[in-house]
């Protein structure tokens, strides 16, 4: 009993760690509209939206792209998928590897810096890495 709930414990700590480092990521870059922790699978992790847009929808999203992107980059034989970037005529999706099992993805307003929005996902993602 105790081993069992000395892990959930510890859990919530991870859990309560990663919703605090996207907390932190969003209000370093004012222009993420939303930021998530996704399995590879597409089951949302950790979330912070300021987005109208469903968590459970960027799971699935996120899932699907995942798979097509890696088929890509193993077809063409440009190694391990790290990085996906999404433009869209309202914004970008950026969904950068997050460990093994999961992914960290940015929602992010047209006007973005992509420089500066590229650069704090990819030290959050490493964070987020160790974690999950």
């Amino acid at each position: 009993m105790y081993l069992e709930t000395n892990q959930n414990a510890e859990t919530m700590g991870r859990l309560q760690e990663i919703e605090r480092i996207l907390h932190e990521l969003q209000s370093r870059i004012p222009d993420l509209e939303g930021v998530a922790v996704v399995s590879r699978e597409g089951l949302s992790i950790a979330s912070a939206l300021f987005t109208t847009v469903d968590e459970d929808r960027i799971g699935a999203m996120t899932a699907a792209s995942l798979s097509l992107s890696d088929r890509i980059v193993l077809e063409l034989e440009r190694g391990i998928m790290d990085q996906v970037i999404i433009t869209g005529t309202d914004g970008l999706v950026i969904i950068r590897e997050a460990g093994e099992h999961a992914v960290l993805v940015g929602i992010a307003k047209t006007n973005a810096k992509l420089g500066l929005v590229l650069l704090d996902i990819k030290r959050a993602a490493k964070k987020l890495a160790g974690l999950i």
